[in-house]
């Protein structure tokens, strides 16, 4: 028995809950880790080292100040897990389909590769505009110190563009 049929419309909920889940929630919990290595690549003189950068922070901005960035980087990455798990099984099945059978599990490892680049592709597109508001805020001190204060200052100050600088990086890496 299975809990529901492969390629269903549950089946790619349930892969996305698993997304969110698995990308959201870890990406969440490592943010002050991710906080100070953002620190560090933007001002390398005042965050000389990781222990030295989480001394600063929590010097400056208190405990509390390790969390900066934690709403952005729970939602884009959410969406980025969202996007990656589900639409790779979407991605692997029409192209499954596209090849035939045979084809397909001839060329599996091909279709694995090209499924996981397409659905790569949209999770990053998730991803940015949350990514750029988190980088701003971990790394402008006084520029915004939360995703509601982030969003309309980047907008108003740079229109929509200000979300998605950062897509192409995202796909090279």
């Amino acid at each position: 028995e299975y809990s529901c049929e492969y390629g269903s419309l549950k089946f790619y909920a349930l892969c996305g809950v698993g997304g969110v889940l698995s990308c959201g929630l870890t990406h969440t919990g490592v943010v002050p880790l991710d906080l100070v290595k953002c620190r560090m690549q933007v001002d390398p003189q005042k965050y000389k080292s990781i222990f030295n950068g989480f001394s600063v922070t929590v010097k400056e901005d208190g405990v509390r100040g390790l969390a900066k960035g934690w709403a952005p980087t729970f939602i884009g990455y959410s969406m980025q897990g969202l996007c990656k798990f589900g639409f790779y099984e979407v991605f692997k099945i029409l192209y499954g389909n596209m090849l035939g059978e045979e084809n397909a599990y001839l060329w599996r490892t091909s279709l694995y590769l090209a499924a996981s680049a397409s659905a790569e592709f949209f999770a990053d597109i998730a991803l940015a505009p949350m990514e750029a508001a988190k980088v701003r805020i971990q790394t402008q001190p006084g520029y915004a110190n939360t995703l509601r204060q982030a969003v309309p200052k980047m907008f108003g100050e740079e229109g929509i563009w200000a979300f998605y600088k950062g897509v192409a990086p995202l796909w090279m890496r």
